[in-house]
């Protein structure tokens, strides 16, 4: 596997998967921009694999994105900035769903389009949204983030019909609980709300998964390299589930 000459776009790169997903990639030789809203997380990846710059950058400002993506101008782009929440659907207040849909999904889809705009004319292109199996099935208590990443999902499977004479794919990955700051911030969230234990609260996310595990973000990072390489040009429109099993 061998990215050298080919230059990649990650939002939320300063932690989580998206810094997993932009060290693996660098590692294989692309240049990589990373972004996020803050700077001392992106700094500290950068300064800890060579070929990453860091840009602060919401995904949610589209001028701001815009510039961002214009500059780096890439050939691989990984929508992977995103937040989630959880409240029961009849205490969902208008302003937290809008929250959960300005976040995971227009902020996907000004990355995506910004990239399709940078790939325009070149020969390969890469589009991938990291989305979640919250875009394939339902959750309780997570309503507004289901509808976004499902929204993600329908998004994807278009552009890539529109772009698949152009070279460029378009995927959506989707793992179910990740091993990351956002599934500790979930289990503060249970443990908050029910009394139960950090460990019972973390079990009860482990038991989604039929290996009773969280996704190691490893994985998923090795699923965008797989999309990047030799032989991935007819996969393409597709919503790859990496969890496990779960259905």
């Amino acid at each position: 596997m061998n990215l050298a000459g080919k230059t990649a776009f990650v939002t939320g790169g300063g932690s989580g998967v998206g810094a997993v997903i932009a060290m693996r990639l660098a590692q294989t030789g692309a240049e990589v921009t990373i972004c996020g809203r803050r700077e001392a997380p992106l700094a500290a990846v950068a300064a800890e694999q060579s070929g990453i710059t860091a840009t602060v950058c919401d995904i949610t400002d589209e001028t701001e994105l815009a510039q961002a993506i214009a500059t780096a101008a890439p050939d691989i782009v990984i929508a992977n900035a995103g937040a989630a929440a959880s409240a029961p659907f009849v205490r969902t207040e208008l302003a937290d769903f809008r929250r959960m849909l300005d976040v995971n999904l227009i902020g996907t889809f000004l990355t995506l389009r910004e990239g399709a705009r940078a790939m325009s004319g070149k020969p390969w292109g890469r589009l991938i949204a990291i989305a979640s199996t919250a875009g394939l099935k339902g959750y309780p208590y997570a309503a507004p983030y289901a509808a976004a990443k499902h929204g993600v999902v329908g998004m994807v499977k278009s552009v890539a019909l529109e772009l698949a004479r152009k070279g460029v794919t378009a995927n959506a990955l989707c793992p179910g609980f990740l091993d990351t700051e956002m599934t500790e911030r979930s289990i503060a969230n249970i443990v908050e709300k029910t009394g139960r234990s950090a460990e019972e609260a973390r079990a009860s996310l482990e038991a989604t998964n039929p290996m009773h595990r969280l996704v190691p973000p490893a994985d998923v990072a090795e699923a965008v390299l797989w999309l990047c390489s030799p032989g991935s040009d007819m996969v393409t429109g597709q919503a790859i589930s990496v969890s496990g099993g779960e259905t």
